[in-house]
């Protein structure tokens, strides 16, 4: 089972993309799945947002990069695979050219995480053979403001988040994350049929349940994401082992 997941957020000049782009699918990604227990690699890019679900002018962290044009995510059997070296050192130790390429990146930004929940949508039936992850994900990357509503959020997302992902149209399934390595503490992932389903379904998803969507408005003020964070990309790129 892939119950950890190596994240990397970042940005790319326009005249490097199409050359580093080249180079990660096809030179980068086949070298890191070749490590002992790695899974899969999903790579995607980050469709931009002028209007957040909640939006509150603290929001987001000052103090961290802020690249949010695609994200990187690998799949391994346990957080020791992201070990043997971690990501610094396995990237230190490439050749010069391989460095140049990985220099490119902008406000790059890291998570390793281990699962903690997961739970199956309505959609979990079309998970595509030999392909990572679904076509849309959403990664929210956060950490609570106050480490006295953690258990807040555990109670949210255990009784009501995933509950609600686990009959929602369109939806694959949610994993809720929790962070050995980066600035967040917390991750959510979903997986999406499409980026168009999650646009309609999951904006709109606890409009029917007033009184758990009042839960939630008290309940995410509370939250310090991760610059741009919940991430929401479509797939560009993917790789099994």
């Amino acid at each position: 089972m892939d119950r950890a997941i190596w994240v990397t957020w970042y940005d790319l000049p326009v005249d490097h993309r199409d050359a580093h782009l080249a180079w990660l699918h096809g030179t980068y990604i086949p070298l890191v799945l070749a490590k002992p227990g790695l899974l899969w690699a999903a790579h995607y890019a980050i469709q931009k947002k002028t209007v957040h679900s909640h939006d509150y002018a603290d929001r987001f962290a000052t103090d961290v990069p802020t690249g949010n044009d695609y994200m990187l995510l690998f799949g391994a059997t346990d957080t020791r695979c992201f070990a043997n070296p971690v990501p610094s050192k396995q990237h230190a130790a490439l050749p010069a050219a391989d460095r140049a390429m990985l220099a490119m990146r902008g406000g790059e930004r890291v998570n390793i995480f281990v699962e903690d929940a997961r739970r199956d949508g309505p959609e979990a039936g079309t998970r595509e053979q030999g392909m990572a992850l679904s076509p849309c994900i959403q990664l929210g990357s956060f950490n609570t403001k106050d480490y006295r509503d953690e258990e807040e959020s555990l109670d949210w997302y255990a009784n009501w988040r995933m509950p609600s992902m686990g009959r929602l149209k369109g939806c694959v399934g949610i994993r809720k994350l929790a962070s050995v390595a980066g600035w967040a503490k917390y991750g959510a992932l979903y997986e999406f049929v499409s980026l168009e389903a999650r646009n309609h379904d999951f904006m709109r998803h606890e409009d029917p349940y007033p009184e758990m969507k009042a839960w939630s408005d008290r309940l995410v003020p509370k939250l310090k994401h991760a610059p741009g964070s919940a991430s929401v990309g479509s797939r560009i790129f993917s790789a099994v082992k």
